[in-house]
């Protein structure tokens, strides 16, 4: 059900995408399309939890909005992600043996982008915002459904898995490279509390903190093709 709000999501964003040509004084403003991909380095920034950083896949499209004139280009685009996110956890309440509790999150951002020209078009420094729908935490093996979280007495797994999932990002980083294959590197930062619904889950905090704050960070590095 998940996977296919986030395909309804891509057909409908995809009938705003146009490619055309106007004229605008003395120069032509060219709305091009493009088509990314890439890998991602995820993690979740809070004081709640153990974590460490986890590995995903991004793909979606752009289209820009090129002003040869002027000192930047807009953009608006949807990214969709797979990554992981770890958690220190362990088997039982009583146990000593710690392992890393692996959640799936999936995540559809639509960006609003600012890319100020340092070189002409062929190098940009990247800004702007985006809006994020993303999953649930789903398990990526589901025998540690039972496993507890560690800094709490009797927090499971299961009951963190119900996160806030609509979100506010904002990005920055680099585009380099040539009209038709450029470079990526941008850095996303979670401004909006991912834990936040958390708090008004019935769950057991003892142990540890019943506030939750956390801010998923995301590092991307991919290519994109465009025409």
């Amino acid at each position: 059900m998940k996977k296919t709000q986030l395909y309804l999501l891509v057909a409908f964003s995809m009938c705003f995408v146009t490619k055309s040509f106007t004229q605008k004084g003395e120069y032509d403003i060219v709305n091009g399309i493009g088509i990314f991909g890439g890998i991602t380095k995820v993690n979740l920034a809070t004081d709640n939890f153990t974590t460490t950083e986890g590995d995903g896949f991004i793909g979606g499209f752009s289209a820009t909005v090129e002003i040869p004139h002027r000192w930047y280009n807009m953009s608006y685009g949807l990214h969709l992600s797979e990554s992981t996110i770890s958690i220190l956890g362990r088997p039982t309440a009583l146990s000593t043996t710690n392992e890393f509790i692996d959640y799936k999150i999936f995540a559809a951002q639509l960006a609003l982008m600012a890319h100020i020209k340092l070189a002409g078009s062929y190098v940009t420094l990247d800004l702007g915002p985006m809006l994020q729908y993303n999953s649930r935490l789903e398990f990526k093996d589901n025998t540690q459904e039972g496993y507890y979280i560690n800094n709490y007495a009797n927090l499971l797994a299961t009951d963190i898995s119900n996160i806030s999932q609509f979100n506010l990002n904002g990005a920055v980083g680099i585009t380099a490279g040539f009209k038709f294959l450029k470079l990526r590197a941008h850095y996303i930062y979670g401004a909006t509390n991912l834990l936040k619904k958390l708090e008004s889950e019935d769950i057991d905090t003892s142990g540890g903190d019943s506030r939750f704050k956390g801010n998923m960070s995301m590092l991307l590095f991919g290519a994109m093709v465009s025409f």
